[in-house]
């Protein structure tokens, strides 16, 4: 129990755990003013029994009650809000957290991981967490805490009481410990169940187009049912593996409570306690351990709440590239990639490459699919570290840069291009974020979609959907495109950034790629001719292997992989419906 108060307290920032301190001092209190409800009972029972109710004794029983009512709603008032901000804070922080930590992860994490398992992380779990954590947690250390102190009462006012309160304590531990057990077995499921679960609806969210596209509807309904499934299995055995534990934990606390009771009774008829303190104690009998049941009910959500800050710390474990480098402002953006190799799983992508890029110019890499074209991009603007040979910008390892620092000089138009869920305007902006309007529909224009931006309802206000899901894909590339003409950063890569595009906006596209990279150094993956021929150097990959390099005329002269890419791309284009 103790060991999950303080995985708690040590998953929370230095700020939050301080409040929850605070809270722990102010449940000191809180339980002292409970307390004091005894000595009350027994100068109201004592004068009671003396026949000596004057003033004096009518006042010392109002004001101990009056006292312990006051102080603990003070008390429990600043508690609650200590509780509630450091719960609440210390989530929102390890949201922003994973975040800032995923940011600086390898690319290969990504490719291992669900986006349910993160999504599940970020959302469900941290949920959770805030909700049901600090007072959770709070609750059972206030149940110890009182039932602490008013066990102390009872000693001085009976050893004997005192010890047996002291062992039912001691017994409610054994018990306790038995119930946690009975949850630890179901946490983990309940979790991965969660998990799985918001997977799948992603997966099935995501791909509905396809899913209805080729009728597959059932099946993958048929999934997510499952998933959802599952999910209410794994709630339902959570609580009935709970439920019977700590009905039997709270049956414990009652018995304890009914042996102080006859004990005090048995001790009165032989004579050794008086009737005011037997009377005492048997009201001692239903206090002691009623903050104690309580507790024992939390302590049932302790495992869910420590498997929940597992899971978090499992991703921020994780260990990110080193991103803590130079500041670097290079001379020149030459770019040169030395024997370099990567392998992902124990498969080769990229095998013993030596290339050099130099600055202002246009480099097309072009080869079969898989061969390891985005992977040498990926390479070259470090999403992934080589793991042998170097690559250098500049004449320095790109490792010697910060992480930041070495992204100022990139800018990226994918084939997939990501919109955010936001304006238009402010989706622009990413590339500058303190860019003015005035910036911002010059980029467009560049881009070649400001006139579509206008014809919008709300123009350059208009909110997109999630992903850029109410715009064409000709649409979300320029506005992608007047993104990274925002940015300005002198090498911009492209990966096959015109493949998909319809007719209608070819001609726009190609403006404003044009825009993009005047002045820049290009690193382009295309499969079109038009898009290559002109590119200073070609490279052509195949299997991690740069297997031919030089312009579109020489490659041409020569037999190979591009010669017969040109001559496909030819007779594809002649082919005619008769």
């Amino acid at each position: 129990m103790l060991k999950m108060v303080k995985k708690f307290f040590d998953f929370c920032s230095r700020k939050n755990r301080n409040k929850l301190y605070y809270s722990v001092i102010l449940g000191v209190i809180d339980a002292m003013f409970t307390a004091m409800k005894i000595p009350a009972a027994f100068f109201a029972i004592k004068a009671v029994l003396e026949n000596n109710i004057d003033t004096r004794a009518i006042l010392t029983v109002m004001g101990l009650m009056a006292v312990s009512t006051v102080g603990k709603m003070m008390v429990t008032r600043f508690s609650s809000m200590l509780q509630t901000e450091a719960g609440y804070d210390t989530c929102a922080l390890k949201r922003i957290e994973i975040g800032e930590h995923l940011r600086y992860l390898p690319m290969g994490y990504f490719n291992d991981t669900s986006l349910g398992h993160i999504t599940s992380v970020t959302t469900n779990t941290m949920e959770q967490v805030g909700d049901i954590a600090t007072r959770a947690i709070m609750m059972v250390l206030q149940g110890g805490i009182t039932t602490a102190v008013i066990a102390l009462f009872m000693f001085a006012f009976d050893l004997r009481i005192g010890l047996i309160s002291l062992a039912g304590i001691g017994i409610f531990l054994l018990v306790n410990q038995w119930t946690n057990r009975c949850v630890a077995r179901v946490a983990y499921e309940k979790l991965e169940a969660d998990k799985e679960m918001v997977g799948v609806i992603l997966e099935y969210i995501q791909g509905i187009a396809e899913i209805r596209n080729y009728n597959i509807i059932g099946q993958n309904q048929s999934k997510v049912r499952n998933s959802i499934e599952r999910k209410q299995k794994a709630d339902i055995s959570a609580e009935l593996s709970a439920i019977p534990a700590v009905g039997v934990q709270n049956l414990v606390t009652k018995l304890i409570g009914v042996v102080i009771a006859g004990a005090s009774l048995w001790f009165y008829f032989n004579g050794s306690m008086e009737l005011v303190y037997t009377i005492v104690m048997l009201l001692c009998s239903f206090m002691v351990f009623e903050s104690l049941d309580t507790a024992g009910t939390f302590t049932a959500l302790l495992k869910v709440i420590g498997k929940g800050v597992d899971l978090a710390n499992e991703i921020l474990d994780i260990e990110q590239m080193d991103i803590e480098g130079e500041e670097i402002k290079p001379a020149n953006r030459d770019i040169h990639l030395e024997h370099v190799g990567f392998a992902y799983e124990n498969r080769k992508i990229i095998d013993d490459v030596t290339l050099d890029i130099k600055e202002n110019t246009t480099t097309a890499i072009v080869g079969p699919s898989g061969g390891g074209k985005t992977t040498i991009t990926s390479l070259i603007a470090r999403f992934w570290d080589v793991q042998e040979g170097k690559v250098t910008l500049g004449g320095r390892n790109v490792k010697d840069y910060s992480f930041d620092s070495l992204m100022e000089n990139f800018s990226f138009v994918f084939q997939r291009v990501y919109l955010f869920e936001d304006t238009i305007a402010n989706n622009i902006r990413f590339g500058k974020p303190d860019a003015t309007m005035e910036e911002v529909v010059e980029a467009a224009k560049k881009a070649s979609c400001h006139n579509f931006i206008m014809s919008l309802p709300e123009g350059y206000e208009t909110v997109i959907g999630e992903g850029g899901a109410t715009l064409s894909g000709g649409e979300k590339q320029r506005i992608a495109i007047a993104r990274a003409i925002m940015k300005d950063a002198p090498i911009i890569i492209l990966d096959e950034a015109t493949a998909n595009v319809d007719p209608e906006n070819e001609k726009e596209l190609t403006e404003a790629i044009e825009n993009l990279t005047k002045k820049k150094t290009i690193i382009m993956i295309a499969h079109r001719l038009k898009t290559v021929r002109n590119a200073d150097q070609i490279l052509v990959v195949d299997k991690g292997k740069i297997v031919q390099k030089g312009r579109h005329e020489e490659l041409l002269a020569e037999e190979g992989i591009y010669k017969n890419f040109i001559t496909g791309r030819k007779q594809a284009v002649s082919w005619k419906i008769a």
